[in-house]
């Protein structure tokens, strides 16, 4: 196998296990609709830095690295969505049993 195979099965693999650690953590979200342990701050600061980072993908040969990419834009926007949507659904709930 060469360099370059060597590389792109790397960052194949490693693709599939940082998508892999991530799924779980979507998942709960999506079942339970409980991000209130999520960090705002962390949440937003991930989606700048994706966004940032979208300058340094798109510059690269496509492969591994942009499906990762990919699924990380995705997977935070998502998370940070839900989490504005389903703490301000949580505050209503709050404040209508206190109503």
């Amino acid at each position: 196998m060469t360099g370059a195979g060597i590389a792109l099965l790397a960052g194949t693999v490693s693709t599939i296990l940082f998508a892999s650690s991530t799924l779980p953590m979507v998942l709960k979200a999506i079942r339970t609709k409980d991000l209130a342990s999520y960090s705002l701050a962390n949440l937003v600061l991930a989606n700048v830095g994706n966004a940032v980072h979208c300058i340094y993908v798109v510059h690269l040969p496509v492969g591994p690295i942009w499906a990762l990419h990919g699924f990380y834009v995705v997977t935070t926007g998502l998370m940070l969505l839900w989490c504005l949507r389903y703490r301000s659904h949580a505050a209503l709930r709050a404040e209508r049993r206190l109503a």
